[in-house]
């Protein structure tokens, strides 16, 4: 299996285009069988600050459903290192997750 961290643009485009590419990547990452979403803490206030935002006009509930099924369907995973490759420093964190070789026991407290 695959395992993949999302870029927040993909989840994004998924909540606002759910028939699109990126909602179909995004869905087999939850499902788990042929793709595994790995998530850290800091990716996923990442995720959850972004689709909160105003500009994208999502209904709550839509949020709320896809931020629920990251925490229980993704592969949770807690950095060891820091990491410093990318010309965006916001966008490191998701560098430090495919790093990550162990998951984590159980879900972080968010």
């Amino acid at each position: 299996m695959i395992r993949v961290v999302l870029d927040t643009n993909i989840l994004v485009s998924a909540l606002l285009q759910p028939q699109g590419l990126p909602a179909r990547t995004f869905l087999m990452g939850l499902a788990g069988t042929t793709a595994q979403l790995c998530v850290s803490g800091d990716v996923y206030a990442e995720y959850e600050e972004v689709v909160r935002r105003p500009k994208f006009n999502r209904d709550e509930a839509v949020i709320e459903s896809a931020l629920h099924a990251i925490r229980q369907n993704g592969f949770w995973v807690k950095p060891s290192e820091k990491v410093n490759v990318c010309s965006d420093p916001d966008d490191n964190i998701f560098w430090s997750v495919p790093r990550q070789r162990v998951p984590i026991t159980s879900l972080p407290a968010i």
